[in-house]
């Protein structure tokens, strides 16, 4: 795919200087116009720039397939490492971002504790399919449903920990989670009546307090 720009300069040359340095690129690499001569004038009057127009190629974007193609082959490398051999499955959705879903024997290693090494996949594939790209594809990964399985625990929990905290009116620590399970616990109880939530701590160790709401006195 090929694009443009026009710039002015008071010669030609100086025009197509400044062309290039704003695309950093050689001259070799792009085709110029001279869109109009500069013109001196006499004792200025009349005197006009010159224009150019340069031409540039631009690289096209990853089709999807790419992409997929790409993480596929990946994770096909990476669980090969591991000893893994699974199933895998990926989706497009339609904002563009990329869902994989592995299935098959050895899922447990996969996940890992707490899901920690499933986050690890995640990330690692994110960083290899993305780099140098110019436009960012985001990509989850999910095995054996494990994801929704422990966001609906999660919820779950959230409610069981809001009620405990309305019932001995103190607040109640939560067990440390990465910041994907703490924002899972601050949506279910953001329209929770009576309490909040705050997270605590520092990472890997932060954790989410959930606490009775003050109430409010009048004058």
């Amino acid at each position: 795919m090929q694009n443009s720009i026009e710039v002015t300069g008071k010669t030609e040359e100086e025009a197509i200087a400044s062309a290039l340095r704003q695309l950093n690129l050689q001259r070799d690499e792009v085709s110029i116009e001279i869109v109009e001569r500069a013109k001196s004038g006499f004792l200025r009057i009349g005197a006009s720039p010159a224009v150019v127009k340069v031409i540039y190629d631009v690289p096209d974007k990853p089709s999807n397939g790419n992409v997929q193609e790409k993480a596929r082959d990946f994770l096909d490398g990476l669980l090969g490492r591991m000893g893994i051999n699974a199933d895998i499955g990926i989706k497009t959705r339609d904002d563009g971002a990329i869902t994989i879903e592995l299935s098959g024997a050895g899922m447990g290693a996969i996940i890992g504790r707490r899901g920690e090494t499933l986050d690890a996949i995640q990330h690692l594939t994110n960083y290899a399919v993305n780099r140098g790209a110019d436009e960012r594809t985001h990509i989850s990964i999910d095995a054996e449903n494990y994801r929704s399985k422990r966001e609906e625990s999660l919820e779950h929990l959230a409610e069981k920990m809001a009620a405990k905290a309305l019932k001995y009116r103190r607040s109640m620590a939560l067990e440390p989670m990465n910041s994907y399970e703490r924002h899972v616990i601050h949506t279910a109880l953001q329209n929770y009546e009576g309490v909040t939530t705050c997270s605590t701590g520092v990472e890997p160790n932060r954790r989410v307090v959930i606490s009775c709401e003050k109430v409010k006195t009048q004058d």
